[in-house]
């Protein structure tokens, strides 16, 4: 029985590891996971093989890499979707028949014509990414010229800010989330940090009331197992609902008459909650709980490195993000500075006033 890796932080490691058992339901569930993952797999191929496309075979052998690799279902299906649309391009649009005639001009003329039907940036520079990778396993494989590849095409996306909900609106919202399992998991995700995939994974077992934490043992992004923590309001809102829930369902969220909630069910509910609060022009979603929650750890004067294993991210620079939304002491500068300016202070009166 192998023991599962679980990164958490500390006061002089900010990340560490411990080790939590993986236990034998652990151990039947990733044998169960692997068998749905080939399932997966071999769906994947089958769409590939029942289409006339130029060097499908070489598509199926690449997915079948991604398998070997240990990559999610929901990975395979992304890149089997990608590679589709790159193949159907280049032999649409340029007739070609055998891959060693893609060239890099192939590979611009598939980014424009993605532009041109109006993805957005980010959708495009996905599956750009998607295409590459493509291509580097067939310069491996000798298929094609590395030359292809020589300097890689690069969309510019653009670095949106994670939008928080603001205080008086997370109070508006809660204030109306009286349903004990509602209000139980959008707390747990306020809370928390957790992605909301995580959340609907989580098993009754893998939740520790009385020391208010929670293992993820496999992150739903990384893939990489981590320790969060609740707070007391949370503990009450999961306490309630732990003596309200069916105690035969295997997962702690569930829907009526399933075993599992899912993501748009979770979303409907939110949404509703949304509308009912007077917020629906704000454009929340339900990951906006997740920047909510890393925004106030920040503003209440936790560090970085101590926030980025609780949000699971394997880079520092993705969690730092959330600092350009949060400086408090940049914020605090800036009116003091000013203040001092329309005073007059400054060299002169600059206060325009009516």
């Amino acid at each position: 029985m192998s023991p599962e890796t679980v990164a958490v932080d500390s006061e002089h490691h900010p990340i560490q590891h411990v080790y939590l058992p993986a236990g034998p339901c652990r151990v039947s569930q990733t044998a169960l996971r692997q068998t749905e993952n080939r399932e997966y797999l071999d769906k994947q191929i089958n769409i590939l093989r029942q289409s006339e496309l130029p060097g499908k075979e070489h598509a199926e052998q690449y997915l079948s890499h991604l398998y070997r690799k240990n990559c999610r279902s929901g990975t395979i299906e992304a890149n089997q979707i990608s590679i589709r649309m790159f193949l159907k391009f280049i032999g649409d649009q340029q007739g070609i028949i055998h891959l060693d005639q893609v060239t890099r001009r192939s590979i611009e003329a598939f980014v424009e014509h993605e532009q041109d039907r109006g993805l957005k940036a980010k959708t495009v520079s996905v599956r750009l990414m998607v295409v590459h990778a493509f291509l580097r396993f067939l310069v491996e494989g000798e298929v094609i010229d590395p030359n292809v590849l020589r300097k890689k095409i690069r969309v510019k996306v653009p670095e949106a800010l994670p939008k928080a909900i603001e205080p008086e609106n997370i109070k508006a919202l809660f204030a109306l989330i009286d349903h004990v399992r509602d209000r139980a998991m959008f707390l747990m995700l306020l809370r928390t940090g957790m992605r909301i995939g995580e959340l609907l994974d989580l098993k009754i077992a893998e939740v520790n009331l009385k020391e208010k934490k929670v293992n993820i043992y496999e992150a739903q992004k990384t893939r990489v197992g981590r320790v969060v923590y609740f707070s007391d309001d949370a503990k009450e809102a999961l306490g309630c609902w732990l003596k309200a829930r069916d105690p035969e369902k295997e997962f702690v969220f569930y829907g009526q008459g399933r075993n599992r909630l899912g993501y748009t069910g979770a979303q409907v509910r939110f949404e509703k909650y949304i509308e009912a609060a007077g917020l629906s022009a704000k454009g929340y979603t339900i990951h906006c709980l997740r920047h909510t929650f890393a925004s106030e750890l920040l503003n209440a004067g936790m560090r970085l490195e101590c926030l980025q294993p609780l949000l699971g991210h394997t880079s520092l620079e993705v969690t730092r993000r959330y600092a350009r939304l949060t400086d408090r002491t940049r914020e605090e500068e800036y009116f003091r500075a000013m203040a001092i300016i329309e005073k007059g202070a400054a060299g002169g009166h600059y206060r325009f006033d009516h």
